[in-house]
């Protein structure tokens, strides 16, 4: 994997419009020895295809609710149309990647959240999995789909897990040296509506817990808290601008450093 660490791309669904930038900074940073997992969402389609096969869509604090009617539709779009996508388009760019779920040899196991159906909340994620594939060259790209594991056993049940959750557990599994969210904003606001340049991890959690960071930021700040517990340091960007992975590993963008 040559002298530098791992580096954990979490890329949202709401930035994939700009995926093909994207693609090139994974695959131009993967020939210069860069050692990456990528995980990735797709919330926004999921969505459109919930409504195309007349399934509403639910929240409940920020969490997608996936039902016995939403899971069969969130496995095809995250596991196949997504995953398949960004593996396609990294492979075709001359990258070399392997597409993965969590349920791909038990990678990631989960607990069900009972109030939110069928997703889950995590419990193990295997790195034995993952470290091998970087060692040969491949670049694991996850889906944020679980096992469902009942009292340490697992059972053949599939779980929608938070992708954000899914790359901060990531992280601290294969004890990266970088977590980068490319997201479609330009880090964490502060009151005044700057972005606050650099968090340490003590204030990231003293702002969680008072209740300032909230919403779709909430889950991508404690999986940078997991991941400084691990030894990672995060970055949270704008994965719409140009080259933002590229430039955020080189300190040559905007946005915010936790950690």
């Amino acid at each position: 994997m040559g002298k530098r660490g791992v580096t954990v791309v979490k890329v949202g669904g709401s930035t994939w419009d700009s995926r093909d930038a994207a693609l090139d900074d994974l695959v131009t940073l993967q020939k210069d020895a860069w050692p990456l997992v990528v995980v990735h969402g797709g919330g926004s389609l999921i969505s459109r295809w919930l409504e195309a096969h007349g399934v509403e869509s639910a929240f409940v604090g920020g969490l997608r609710r996936t039902d016995e009617k939403a899971l069969p539709v969130v496995v095809a779009v995250l596991a196949g149309l997504v995953n398949k996508e960004i593996v396609a388009g990294v492979n075709g760019l001359g990258g070399r990647a392997i597409g993965l779920s969590g349920a791909d040899c038990e990678l990631i196991r989960a607990r069900r959240i009972p109030e939110l159906g069928l997703v889950g909340e995590i419990e193990s994620v295997r790195s034995e999995m993952l470290l091998p594939l970087l060692e040969v060259g491949y670049m694991p790209v996850v889906a944020p789909i679980a096992i469902e594991c009942v009292n340490g056993e697992p059972r053949p049940q599939l779980l929608n897990v938070n992708a954000d959750t899914v790359a901060g557990e990531v992280a601290a599994a294969v004890k990266a040296e970088f977590l980068v969210f490319l997201t479609d904003v330009p880090g964490i606001l502060d009151g005044e509506g700057r972005v606050v340049g650099r968090l340490p991890a003590e204030q990231a959690a003293a702002m969680t817990d008072a209740g300032t960071i909230v919403g779709g930021m909430l889950p991508k700040v404690e999986a940078c808290l997991r991941a400084a517990a691990a030894g990672a340091t995060s970055l949270i960007v704008d994965g719409r601008q140009p080259s933002a992975l590229k430039a955020a590993l080189e300190g040559r963008v905007a946005g915010t450093r936790v950690g």
